[in-house]
């Protein structure tokens, strides 16, 4: 548009919204733009490319061009953003607050105004508008804007809304602040969390109380915050105890009470939490009522000692502030009240001495059924007959005695020997006779009761009194065929089959009893079966110091006939040495059918000290002949481990009996029955034998006949020792003999994969041995790759066989033709 147009004013300052279109200066760059707008007035594009256009023009400039732009085109997002982000850059940069200058920041609010007409619907337009309301001190002004944009904006986009409405409202304070928040939990009843802060926050305390309460009464409530439900008690109770006087619509002791009752695990900080209530209250004596309760209410000691440090504490402070009321009051000349201040500090040295027994209390409500415990009360009380009289009692009445965690029956014990201690013989009988009819959990619990009950018989000098006692005690019970273990069955019922109470009453009889009365208790035990190899021997004992010793003698056999080897070879040993103790060899067929009867079935584990005794017997006081028989018997009869032993005792007894000459069938027997490792050892004795005798061609003929047990490459002691006889009584026909036999043996071990297993295990014990420890693979390494003298496997065209590999390098050698009859003599050899 041609010509200048000046905006006048009669302000000379006015707002630039006001500023009229045609007050443009329009230079000739803009009439190609003009022009292009005259053509699209309500092109987007044009626009924006004439905005650029005045980037670098004055700002009041820029803003006709956005005044003119959203004008045409009043419903476009892009310009209302664009311009208005300008207006909100402008006025930041200049750094004038609202109230130095106001009508620029109205100006901003008209912009804003005018685009939510067409544009209500975008969250962004209304977020801007509210953060740039939010800066000035205008709250009604704000807050009905926030309405507004809750108003015109879809619920889906309220949360954007109100994360600014509750900053601004949490910053604002007041009762602005708890009606927005009111208004937001209608909508988000879950974040009733950020209401009870701000409650707090602004020291409402009542109502944060009241608003908390209903949080954790509503199972379906959800902490925001991740709190747990104690969390939220523990911010309840701290509220209402740190401000008790400014709540009013809350039952606070109820409260605190409930909250004992449902978490169990932290009743110490609870009970403290409301005596601290009446502390604060100034309600000192029902403070020290909520401490008594509590002490002797937790079930823990964690509990308890959180109580009692408290209440200690809160005795002296109340002490300290009395003794500075005291000082102060002896200052100013006034009477001071002494009574009150000594009462106090009684009251709390009291309770410093009641803690031991609270303690126990403690443990006695968690485990009612502790012995130990209970115990612990009764020495708690000291010198007190009467308490310990009452501990006891309300213990026995109060433990369950298959529950009991403890040895029950010591209790009731204890409970007569205090009456016996103190003289008084008639109530301890009285707890003796209903101590023993308490069902306890183990026989033998009932069984000591019995045998207590007679030893204080005992130590009062009623002899006759301890017996009837446990007369009483064994009386068998009615029913039949009861076992001893069948825990179905009372106690009572079966204690009568208690060997601990049967082995008190015998020993009760062997002191002050009869012999008579002594055997039938001992014959009672062995009528019951409940006998075990000592109450054996102790009856055959007693019967010996009494000179019964027949009947003693059929103690041991029945002893043997009730047990099993291994107890009746025990059994069998004591029995035969007392025999032979009082009779010697004046009944020598006595003797030796007892030793028959105990080696006929004897197991080979427990021969050998039968045989060897009985072979004794025979020696001493019967016939040689016999005595060698019974050798001869003894090494079929021991096990293969005492055979080899067996056999040398044979030969060394027949050598003296009989001479050297009559062992040389035993020794060829033993050859012949003895393991392979025996056997070597004993071809070598007899043939050490032979030779001293002279007989060089049997020491020879032993000595070839044993290589066939014996590897070369193991037993080298065997063929040293004949490779030694070979050279002193030799000559070379017997020498070469003998190589070509362990050439012979050498090859039959080379192909035996028994003694191939064997050779590997000696040659491992061989290195372990060299080197001491090492890693086992790393020997396992040495095995398989071999070194100089190590053993290798080589395969040959028939079968694979082991041999070293010094013998593998001389294989490898080129061989000359062989003489099939040349004598091979070996380079070793010692002619």
């Amino acid at each position: 548009m041609p010509g200048e147009k000046k905006m006048t004013s009669s302000t000379g300052r006015e707002s630039m919204d006001v500023v009229l279109e045609d007050s443009i200066n329009i230079t000739d760059k803009d009439i190609a733009f003009e022009e292009d707008l005259l053509r699209n007035p309500y092109s987007l594009r044009h626009w924006l490319r004439f905005i650029e256009h005045h980037a670098a023009s004055p700002i009041a400039h820029q803003f006709v061009v956005y005044e003119r732009a959203v004008k045409e085109l009043p419903g476009s997002y892009k310009l209302w953003k664009t311009y208005l982000d300008q207006r909100k850059l402008h006025l930041a940069k200049r750094r004038l607050p609202y109230v130095k200058a106001q009508e620029e920041w109205e100006s901003v609010d008209n912009c804003y105004e005018r685009s939510l007409v067409l544009l209500h619907k975008m969250p962004r337009i209304w977020i801007d508008y509210l953060e740039h309301l939010m800066a000035t001190p205008r709250i009604t002004k704000t807050r009905r804007t926030f309405d507004k944009a809750l108003r015109a904006l879809p619920i889906t986009q309220h949360i954007r809304i109100w994360g600014l409405y509750l900053a601004w409202a949490k910053k604002i304070g007041g009762e602005t602040a708890l009606k927005v928040y009111k208004r937001y939990l209608k909508l988000e009843p879950n974040h009733g969390e950020e209401y009870v802060d701000l409650l707090v926050s602004m020291e409402r305390f009542d109502e944060a109380a009241s608003r908390l309460c209903k949080l954790i009464n509503n199972e379906q409530f959800q902490s925001q915050k991740g709190k747990s439900h104690y969390q939220m008690w523990r911010q309840l109770c701290d509220i209402i105890c740190s401000h008790p006087k400014d709540i009013k619509s809350v039952p606070i002791e109820k409260i605190i009470r409930s909250g004992i009752k449902r978490f169990t695990d932290q009743t110490g900080r609870l009970w403290n939490d409301l005596a601290k209530y009446w502390i604060l209250l100034s309600h000192f004596e029902k403070a020290r009522d909520v401490y008594e309760e509590a002490i002797t209410s937790v079930m823990t000691v964690r509990d308890f000692t959180q109580v009692f440090d408290a209440y200690a504490e809160f005795e002296e402070s109340v002490i300290s502030a009395k003794m500075e009321a005291a000082e102060a009051a002896e200052a100013e000349g006034e009477e001071v009240d002494q009574l009150d201040l000594d009462m106090r500090l009684m009251r709390l040295e009291r309770l410093m001495e009641r803690r031991p027994f609270l303690v126990n209390e403690v443990l006695l409500r968690q485990n009612p059924n502790s012995i130990h415990e209970w115990q612990k009360r009764v020495e708690l009380w000291g010198e007190n007959a009467q308490k310990v009289v009452d501990t006891y009692t309300k213990a026995v009445t109060t433990i369950h005695p298959k529950k009991a965690d403890g040895k029950f029956h010591t209790l009731w014990i204890n409970f007569a020997k205090f009456y016996e201690s103190g003289e008084d013989m008639d109530s301890a009988r009285t707890i003796f006779e209903k101590a023993t009819k308490v069902n306890y959990r183990a026989v033998n619990d009932l069984a000591d009761v019995w045998c207590e009950y007679a030893e204080m018989e005992l130590r009062n000098e009623n002899y006759d009194a301890a017996l009837q006692v446990m007369g009483r005690a064994t009386i068998p019970s009615k029913q039949k065929n009861i076992a001893f273990h069948d825990e179905t069955l009372p106690v009572n019922v079966r204690v009568y089959k208690s060997l601990r109470l049967w082995s008190f009453y015998v020993d009760l009889e062997e002191s002050i009893g009869t012999v008579e009365s002594t055997k039938a208790v001992y014959d009672k035990i062995l009528e019951l079966k409940i006998a075990n190899p000592q109450i054996i021997v102790n009856y055959a004992n007693f019967l010996e110091e009494n000179k019964y010793f027949e009947d003693s003698y059929k103690v041991y056999e029945r002893g043997i006939d009730l047990f099993g080897y291994p107890i009746a070879f025990e059994l069998w040993n004591t029995y035969l040495l007392k025999f032979m103790e009082r009779y010697g060899g004046t009944r020598l067929e006595r003797a030796r059918d007892l030793f028959e009867q105990a080696v006929e079935k004897v197991p080979a584990k427990y021969a050998k000290p039968l045989y060897l005794m009985y072979g004794d017997l025979e020696e001493t006081h019967g016939l040689a002949r016999h005595a060698m028989s019974i050798y001869d018997r003894a090494t079929k009869a021991v096990s293969p481990e005492d055979r080899a032993d067996m056999f040398h005792f044979y030969i060394a007894k027949a050598a003296t009996m009989f001479g050297i000459t009559s062992t040389r069938e035993i020794y060829e027997r033993a050859i012949e029955v003895l393991q392979d490792k025996d056997t070597r050892a004993m071809c070598l004795r007899y043939a050490e034998m032979e030779r001293k005798l002279g007989e060089i061609d049997r020491a020879r003929a032993i000595y070839a006949h044993g290589s066939q047990f014996c590897d070369p490459r193991i037993t080298q002691d065997y063929w040293q020792t004949w490779h030694d006889f070979e050279v002193q009584h030799g000559n070379e026909d017997t020498f070469k003999e003998m190589l070509r036999i362990k050439r012979s043996v050498q090859v039959q071990y080379n192909t035996d994969v028994s003694y191939i297993t064997a050779q590997l295990i000696a040659s491992q014990e061989k290195a372990a041995k060299a080197t001491g420890s090492g890693d086992a693979m790393q020997q396992l390494d040495r095995m398989t790759i071999g070194g100089p003298g190590e053993m290798a496997f080589v395969k040959s065209k028939a079968h694979s066989v082991q041999v070293t590999q010094d013998q593998e390098a001389e294989e490898a050698k080129p061989v000359a033709p062989a003489n099939p009859d040349e004598i091979t003599i070996d380079d070793d050899e010692d002619l």
